[in-house]
């Protein structure tokens, strides 16, 4: 009687094998592994961890960095960088919350909190597309000049009496859901959109692979720089209003460390730091993996000081694995 079973030929791999080779050659593979272990761990770790309370909790904290991280993701894409975005941040929400203490309509006083945001990203791709100073350096010093602006306006101290209805951008709901958590997912679905499917998107990715054939094809590469960093200052002020709304309050010293953060998702989400590689959708879970290992390190009471070191190795293997990947691909 013949058998049915099927033998693999000599040298070739299993079914299954193959099938995990396929799908880690898509960026968002390795983060959602890592999201899905690490949520494992917190599992056994905390009884509590699953609650819907946490869930939420750890959405809206993730909220203000998967934001800024939207408009990072674009600037490393071209192999560029922005570390401005958590001081304009501040200032943007500090200018807003002075404006609305001084009687300003509100809702102009938010949308120049956003145009704020814009403005300096449009600003920083002036300098690194026309001007052709380097991407960090140029960031380095708005970070600087914006930080110095929010202290000299507010003077070193927070900035409240602000309308009860800007709690909402922070803290309200719309069927169920937090408005932060809200806005995040409208951002990231039109990122996504403009990214995936519009010429601009591919413009994006062409740059990051190889700027200079990019240009030689006839695009516009100075132009789509320029509202690339803009579109990470865009964000940054989306950010800013989130922020002011959950503080209800300016504060010139918020967002410290915040460029770090949105980079670090950026990293984490299996985009290429040197350009050309990457998704949305792998800094979503990204910024949901840093979410989720702070929150955990928190209710299994790790110190501070060790969660720091353990997000800088974490950080570090993603590089590394990244680097990996582009030598076998």
């Amino acid at each position: 009687m013949s058998s049915s079973k099927t033998v693999a030929a000599p040298g070739s791999a299993h079914p299954i094998a193959l099938s995990l080779r396929r799908a880690a050659r898509f960026t968002a593979f390795y983060p959602l592994v890592g999201l899905i272990v690490v949520s494992i761990v917190m599992i056994f770790a905390s009884d509590s961890f699953l609650s819907a309370s946490n869930i939420t909790n750890i959405l809206r904290q993730v909220s203000i960095n998967a934001l800024i991280a939207v408009g990072m993701t674009f600037v490393i894409l071209t192999g560029g960088i922005d570390l401005s975005v958590g001081a304009v941040m501040a200032l943007a929400g500090t200018l807003a919350a002075g404006l609305m203490a001084a009687g300003l309509n509100g809702v102009l006083a938010l949308l120049i909190c956003v145009a704020v945001g814009a403005g300096f990203g449009l600003a920083n791709g002036a300098f690194v597309a026309y001007a052709g100073m380097p991407p960090i350096i140029v960031t380095l010093a708005t970070m600087g000049i914006a930080r110095g602006l929010g202290l000299i306006y507010t003077g070193g101290y927070p900035i409240s009496g602000l309308p009860r209805w800007v709690n909402w951008f922070g803290e309200g709901r719309v069927l169920g859901l937090q408005a932060p958590i809200l806005i995040m997912i409208l951002v990231y679905v039109l990122a996504w959109t403009l990214l995936e499917r519009t010429p601009f998107g591919r413009y994006v990715y062409a740059i990051g692979g190889n700027e200079t054939a990019t240009r030689l094809s006839g695009v516009r590469v100075a132009r789509s720089k320029l509202l690339i960093y803009g579109l990470s200052g865009l964000t940054a002020g989306i950010a800013a209003v989130v922020l002011t709304g959950r503080l209800m309050s300016g504060q010139p010293n918020a967002g410290q460390g915040f460029e770090l953060d949105a980079i670090a998702a950026v990293v984490l989400g299996g985009t290429s730091i040197a350009g050309g590689r990457g998704s949305l959708i792998g800094t979503i879970l990204g910024a949901l993996l840093l979410g989720v290992l702070n929150n955990g390190l928190n209710m299994v009471g790790v110190n501070p000081y060790v969660q720091t070191v353990v997000k800088g190795v974490i950080i570090l293997l993603a590089i590394y694995i990244g680097r990996e990947r582009r030598k076998t691909a």
